[in-house]
């Protein structure tokens, strides 16, 4: 898989990610969980899914057990959704950046991003 396709891969995976844990899914364990980033492998038979948790370290234990225990279905839906050739086996880490701070400043800061309109909206 040339280093693009990967990239585009990578983004798609972990879009529909971002909106199968956080939006479809109804274990409260998941509530906390933001997915960061996607690290595809060179091949694409594993995604490296960084995430980030809030809470302390048994809302993070918890939450590491709820992924572990919807790998299957989550890798089952990625099928479903993406028409890949091979869905990558999930593996699940905890991002080592700081955390990311709330849901609205990552959507302001990706529409600031994609409008370039950095001035037009608002920020904290």
């Amino acid at each position: 898989m040339d280093e693009r396709r990967t990239r585009r891969v990578s983004e798609a995976v972990k879009e529909d990610l971002i909106e199968l844990i956080g939006f479809e899914m109804s274990d409260p364990r998941l509530l906390p969980v933001e997915v960061s980033h996607v690290n595809l492998s060179p091949d694409g038979r594993h995604a490296h899914v960084l995430v980030g948790i809030r809470g302390d370290e048994k809302v993070q234990r918890e939450a590491f057990a709820a992924l572990d225990h919807a790998r299957h279905y989550l890798r089952h839906e990625l099928a479903r959704r993406l028409s890949l050739r091979r869905v990558p086996e999930l593996h699940f880490e905890a991002d080592s950046a700081p955390e990311s701070g709330d849901r609205i400043e990552v959507l302001l800061a990706r529409a600031r991003k994609t409008r370039g309109e950095d001035e037009k909206l608002p920020s904290k």
